[in-house]
């Protein structure tokens, strides 16, 4: 009846399949990755974190990123989030906190979207984690420095260069953090880990203002930054 109403009103479907009613409907997001795995982009930013991704950036989780963040298909941030918390967990160390930290966006692009993907993914994610028994939250600690260009079509050496130093911690946030006096894991999250040059400048940032980072959580990862293989959904 749900999915009936939607296809009604709204004229939805699954982003996945031709069928009508939500943007993810029941039979594909049975075949979302359950358990994530590391990743490695080639070649690798000197210093990078160990990364974590839950699928390959292709087919369906290619097109669920790309609905939620040019579409503003908001439904797929909770699927999404479950991704991102899949990818996460395997960073956890036991009894710390999750401190999720999203790779911020330019102000302007989220004006033109009208909300801040990743922020909501990762938020999506924190509550995923809390439901499962882990302590969990997100701190927007990161915020946008400096201008940089469009990232789509640049070599690995150029996304580098175009983020170098365009990141900085909110002292606000840092200070939030201190306060806590909790043991934390700081987990950079992105939706898509390509060449790894944004999580190296985010990662970068972090430890310039003494947060050690301990691991990077992406939804998914290129095909050729896989490490050791291809992902297999039937192994996930």
């Amino acid at each position: 009846m749900i999915d009936a109403w939607l296809d009604l009103m709204h004229g939805s479907t699954c982003v996945g399949c031709p069928a009508p009613g939500r943007s993810l409907c029941a039979d594909c997001a049975r075949l979302l990755p359950a358990r994530g795995r590391r990743v490695r982009p080639t070649p690798c930013p000197d210093g990078l974190a160990t990364c974590f991704a839950a699928g390959e950036y292709d087919g369906l989780l290619r097109a669920m990123v790309l609905a939620h963040k040019e579409r503003a298909a908001y439904t797929l941030a909770r699927p999404l989030g479950h991704l991102l918390a899949v990818a996460a967990g395997r960073a956890l160390e036991p009894g710390s906190t999750a401190v999720l930290v999203p790779v911020p966006s330019r102000a302007t692009v989220v004006r033109s979207r009208g909300h801040d993907p990743m922020l909501r993914i990762a938020r999506a994610a924190a509550r995923c984690l809390r439901r499962q028994g882990r302590s969990a939250a997100v701190l927007k600690v990161l915020r946008q420095h400096a201008s940089v260009q469009d990232q789509s079509g640049l070599s690995a050496p150029q996304r580098a260069a175009n983020l170098a130093g365009s990141m900085r911690v909110r002292p606000a946030a840092r200070q939030a953090l201190a306060r806590t006096g909790a043991p934390v894991s700081l987990i950079v999250c992105d939706d898509v880990l390509t060449t790894g040059a944004t999580a190296r400048e985010a990662q970068r940032s972090l430890e310039a203002a003494g947060l050690r980072v301990r691991a990077v959580a992406t939804v998914a990862a290129t095909r050729k930054r896989h490490e050791p293989g291809r992902f297999d959904p039937a192994r996930s």
